[in-house]
């Protein structure tokens, strides 16, 4: 709708179409999955972690080994790493005296690739 070759945001009708309303309300997620999901986009919406992420697509890699290609200390790394492992994001495996980190599934390359895609349309 248009007033004065200005968009209007907001509706001024009052045929409310419930059969749409209703299909809707059945398919939205329960509240606490909208605050998991808006959590996990706020963790992807750092910089830095979305650096590890890229690297941990192409192969497993240690803390020491993040650090040097991405130019940053091993605490700042390991902080970056515990964030991405309490959102299941990343995962862990010890062997010896080294802890290697990867992707926790194959959603997290699939949300990463999808994104990538969307942004070069």
């Amino acid at each position: 709708m248009k007033c004065n070759n200005k968009e209007i945001d907001r509706c001024d009708c009052t045929a409310i179409h419930t059969e749409v309303v209703d299909m809707v309300s059945a398919k939205l997620p329960k509240d606490n999955e909208l605050r998991e999901l808006a959590s996990l986009f706020k963790v992807l919406g750092d910089g830095t972690r979305i650096k590890i992420i890229n690297a941990l697509l192409a192969a497993e890699m240690c803390v020491c080994d993040i650090a040097v290609l991405l130019n940053m200390t091993k605490s700042a790394i390991s902080h970056q790493l515990r964030t991405l492992r309490q959102t299941k994001l990343v995962k862990s495996r010890k062997e010896g005296k080294h802890v290697f980190y990867s992707l926790d599934d194959e959603h997290v390359s699939g949300i990463i690739t999808q994104g990538l895609e969307h942004i070069a349309e």
